[in-house]
């Protein structure tokens, strides 16, 4: 198949890469399990065992008139544990490589298909400056506040300075294109050198 380029040629891509069918339960997974990879996991609290004291039993059984008690790191008591402590925990689903490359090719296709992908020769700037990529990115049809994803092969050192405090844009490599970042996205924006690393690196 061919994918149109913002100058007026064409460019041939796979169709094995670009033109897959659409797969909702296979993206599904993909984006799940990537999102859970994203969770940090660290939240810990402490059981009874867990909290300092409580070593010996406070007061005898009986004749106290008090209730019986063991320890008084109790989870009813005032500095006591927590009954059901939270524990650090790993929340990692795994995804073969397999399964991942194809939900890429996947959603690639389908953004295609819905006409949120633009291919450009290059988006390189002459100068560090919020305004000029803004610029650039109002003639290709992206306006501010507008969810964008740049994807260049190499991220030029003027175009990662000059986009890298507009809230909607992300940039990122070729090479490292993730399942959310594309779906999340209403317009990607891709070099000619991008979609060519990118059919490199799922073939």
């Amino acid at each position: 198949m061919e994918l149109a380029v913002n100058g007026g040629s064409k460019i041939q891509v796979s169709d094995e890469i670009f033109g897959r069918d659409f797969s909702e339960g296979l993206v599904h997974q993909v984006v799940v399990a990537y999102l859970a990879g994203g969770r940090a996991g660290t939240k810990a609290q402490k059981n009874r065992s867990a909290v300092s004291g409580g070593g010996r039993k406070p007061w005898r059984q009986k004749g106290t008139g008090n209730a019986r008690a063991g320890t008084i790191r109790s989870p009813i008591w005032r500095g006591g544990g927590v009954t059901f402590a939270a524990q650090p925990r790993d929340f990692t689903q795994k995804v073969n490589r397999k399964q991942y490359r194809s939900a890429l090719k996947v959603i690639l296709s389908e953004l295609i298909r819905q006409d949120r992908v633009m291919v450009v020769d290059s988006l390189d700037i002459s100068e560090p400056r919020t305004r000029v990529v803004l610029a650039q990115f109002k003639d290709l049809g992206i306006e501010n506040g507008h969810r964008a994803l740049i994807v260049d092969a190499e991220l030029g050192e003027n175009l990662y300075l000059a986009a890298r405090n507009l809230k909607h844009v992300q940039l990122l490599a070729a090479d490292r294109i993730d399942p959310v970042s594309l779906v999340s996205a209403e317009r990607v924006v891709m070099t000619r050198a991008a979609v060519e690393a990118i059919q490199e690196w799922l073939s």
